[in-house]
């Protein structure tokens, strides 16, 4: 029997056996990024208790945090496909995966130091950058709180990209639920003064943030201790001594994906404030409709996240076929996922608005007819920043992460912003025409990750056959 006949004997199996894999580990990994998004949330809920200056000076702070943060997220996301082809190779796989993760965690280790020297001097960073006195005083102080929590919080995401890879993802989304409820009882107590504690306002929530994040990390660092398949890999074993080599390879592959990370984070900061210049109308639309999109992009990003350690593993045992299936599996998924979200938009745009503005009440009647127009545009847009956040995902399971970088840049600030300026402004199109280039530039970096995809072999992205492939 050739080879060929084998294949095509086991493709049906082999595609199912994959969609039942990338379900599998994804379904954890959407739940664990929306829990997640929960903590902050639960902040920003609280905080808007204590009146409008907190509110504004913790959105402040948040913003400055996760601007000094995103980009070591791409750092700790490195471990994800080494880990993963270590494992597929098999060849002397505990040592290289361990190498990996000790290496990414003294690298996001050396960054916080780094980060929390930004964050310490926040609100003189915020004043010189035109904040009112008392706000940037008021976030520097949350701040200088919430810092002690980035080691931690990096520290967290390292191990869950070590535990996405060996495909073990469930642990970090019991210790993530686990953190919102610690987080809401914490920020209860420190910023309310409840239960004889000093009512300590936005700095209470920054200390339960950081609390929060090392209850993360301390609760991955036992399990990956205690479990008995994981201990083998005795991920805290000698970690005062990374090999200089697999550090060289985090940095290689992780900063592309910070960047890239940093790239569509600023992207969407700096819309923000250009809507601000059509008024408190446009600017409450567009959080309202970005926030609805940042919720449904949790879906297509854990199903990304799953795609870079099954592309990975494939990869890691020399299967051309394993790779292809599981990029297809999760372009099918995610954008199946994407494109019911879409028609979600268009069909019922003010039920979903209802959820965040009432619709009923006249004195929001401009916000919601700019948002129900922003939804439908977001229909385009969801389709398009499921599909790049895959191909990127995908790509990643090959150490493909410098391309995709410059993608990036081109898609969001070369095309994306420009664009969506001059179709605001002088076009006239206002406030819609922002979004519409926003969504051009998703698309255009989405169409360049999926041409990059498909390039692959061509491009020498596959390694090569090393024997038959497995059904996975």
């Amino acid at each position: 029997m050739t080879l060929a006949t084998t294949l095509d004997s086991g493709s049906r199996t082999g595609w199912a056996d994959e969609a039942r894999a990338t379900l599998s580990l994804s379904w954890p990994l959407v739940l664990t990024n929306l829990a997640q998004m929960a903590i902050m949330t639960t902040d920003l809920v609280m905080m808007g208790w204590l009146g409008p200056t907190a509110i504004a000076a913790g959105t402040l702070g948040t913003n400055m945090f996760f601007a000094t943060f995103m980009f070591a997220m791409g750092l700790a996301a490195a471990a994800a496909p080494l880990a993963a082809q270590a494992l597929g190779r098999k060849v002397r796989a505990v040592r290289e995966v361990r190498g990996a993760v000790a290496a990414a965690l003294w690298l996001v280790t050396a960054y916080a130091v780094l980060a929390g020297a930004v964050l310490w001097n926040g609100a003189a960073i915020l004043r010189a950058m035109g904040q009112e006195d008392h706000l940037a005083d008021l976030a520097g102080d949350y701040l200088r709180a919430l810092l002690w929590g980035v080691a931690p919080a990096l520290w967290f995401l390292v191990i869950r990209s070590f535990l996405s890879a060996v495909e073990r993802p469930r642990a970090a989304l019991v210790v993530t639920v686990a953190a919102i409820l610690l987080n809401a009882f914490v920020n209860w107590v420190l910023m309310f003064g409840n239960l004889g504690a000093p009512a300590l306002g936005v700095v209470g929530a920054g200390i339960a943030s950081a609390l929060s994040n090392l209850f993360m990390a301390v609760g991955l660092f036992a399990f990956v201790t205690v479990d008995r398949r994981l201990r083998r890999f005795n991920l805290l074993g000698r970690p005062w001594a990374p090999e200089t080599r697999r550090m060289g390879e985090v940095v290689r592959i992780g900063v592309p994906i910070g960047v890239t990370m940093a790239l569509e984070g600023a992207v969407f900061n700096a819309s923000a404030f250009i809507m601000g210049a059509f008024g408190e109308a446009a600017l409450a639309a567009h959080a309202v409709a970005l926030q609805l999109a940042a919720i449904a992009f949790m879906v297509p990003m854990g199903i990304a996240q799953a795609a870079t350690v099954r592309v990975g593993l494939a990869a890691g045992r020399g299967d051309p076929d394993g790779i292809g299936r599981a990029g297809r599996i999760a372009y099918v998924l995610g954008l199946g996922f994407m494109a019911t979200t879409a028609i979600a938009f268009l069909l019922v745009p003010r039920a979903i608005i209802g959820l965040f503005i009432d619709v009923a009440d006249p004195a929001n009647a401009t916000a919601v007819t700019l948002a129900v127009t922003f939804l439908a545009l977001a229909g385009v847009f969801q389709l398009a920043d499921g599909a790049q956040v895959l191909g990127a995902g995908a790509l990643r399971g090959l150490k493909d992460t410098t391309v995709p970088m410059v993608f990036a840049a081109i898609g969001y600030w070369v095309v994306g912003l420009p664009v969506g300026v001059l179709l605001a402004f002088p076009l006239g199109a206002g406030a819609p025409g922002l979004w519409v280039g926003l969504a051009a530039g998703l698309a255009v970096v989405a169409v360049l990750m999926a041409v990059r995809w498909a390039r692959r072999a061509t491009l020498g992205l596959v390694p090569a056959v090393s024997g038959p492939p497995g059904p996975r």
